[in-house]
């Protein structure tokens, strides 16, 4: 059973569609990359997936369970942090963490305290004494401290300094290791790249590539930069067959000489045709995810953010389906 899944999931706000048709299948114990730029339909999936949008048509499940009809007993088992994390400014860590430990019904403070220290995390402080990257740490421990079956992360590294990440990449393979799930949406493509088995890209609400990094990487060919003697670079009908050409992004300057490219044909007939040139240096090798996530975007074509142009609908009461958690006896003070 897929720990994510959705069918031709549809959100549309109004007579926009946010998402249209997106199909995922996010397997237990991976970490799933969800790519794309602003407005191209993230944020409206993930609150989807979190029960807090009712979908326009499609359907959508988190551990096998309808995420409407079920969104209470769904997130119990889900670990969340989102785009613009915000908290009660009046908050300490250590407050938030006995908050959310009765909300939870659960005693999450030892837990949450290592997690704490390994990301040197104050939990004394309090949330408006907090820098970004301070919040962002203790958004992640209270995500993580229950220790959920799923963990959906709308950029969780905003803020992070560079060892920080480093210690949360780490946090992140502890827990799929441990057969958990995590669903994560970034712009960090080294991250993506770095830690995800699988990634789908959206565009403007669709999904455009849904598959493995190395077979994503196999299905782009090779990158070729080429350095030519200035006035000697190929015209477009020398170039043998599977060697295009890539147009330089707007505002992107090239240096006389310069020649960047995609190889998707046999290696040898790419060797012959730089051997038969004067070629000053040259590198050939797999693309990198930033450069196969550019691919897949029209350059000089906007990608129009979707903004709800009405309200939103509200959540209809669920009853309760397990009786109220009783409050957690405090701490012995030494």
């Amino acid at each position: 059973m897929p720990a994510i899944e959705t069918l031709e999931l549809t959100h549309a706000y109004g007579s926009r569609r946010a998402i249209d048709h997106v199909n995922l299948s996010v397997p237990e114990g991976s970490i799933f990359g969800f790519l794309g730029p602003n407005g191209a339909g993230k944020t409206t999936t993930i609150r989807v997936l979190l029960g807090f949008l009712h979908a326009t048509d499609g359907a959508a499940r988190v551990l096998g369970q309808d995420c409407w009809r079920a969104s209470r007993s769904i997130k119990t088992d889900v670990g969340y942090v989102p785009g613009d994390l915000r908290l009660w400014p009046w908050l300490t860590g250590h407050s938030a963490l006995g908050l959310f430990g009765r909300i939870r019904g659960t005693d999450i403070r030892a837990r949450g305290q290592k997690l704490a220290d390994r990301l040197g995390l104050d939990l004394s402080l309090k949330v408006r004494r907090m820098s970004k990257g301070t919040r962002q740490k203790l958004g992640l421990v209270l995500a993580l401290a229950h220790q959920p079956r799923v963990l959906i992360l709308d950029e969780p590294s905003s803020g992070l300094d560079p060892l920080v990440q480093d210690e949360f990449r780490l946090m992140l393979r502890e827990a799929a290791d441990a057969g958990r799930t995590v669903f994560l949406s970034s712009h960090t493509l080294g991250e993506v790249e770095d830690l995800c088995d699988r990634v789908a890209i959206v565009r403007k609400g669709k999904i455009v590539a849904n598959d493995a990094l190395s077979a994503l990487r196999a299905r782009a060919g090779l990158q070729v930069v080429a350095h030519f003697k200035p006035g000697a670079e190929p015209r477009a009908a020398e170039l043998p067959i599977g060697l295009v050409q890539d147009q330089p992004a707007p505002g992107v300057a090239i240096r006389p000489g310069e020649w960047r490219g995609r190889h998707t044909g046999a290696v040898p007939e790419l060797l012959r045709f730089l051997a038969a040139r004067t070629v000053l240096d040259v590198s050939i090798g797999k693309p990198d995810l930033e450069t196969m996530f550019r691919a897949y975007y029209t350059i000089g074509e906007p990608i129009e953010p979707i903004e709800p142009i009405e309200p939103i609908e509200p959540i209809e009461p669920i009853e309760p389906e397990t009786p109220s958690p009783t409050p957690l006896k405090p701490e012995a003070r030494t």
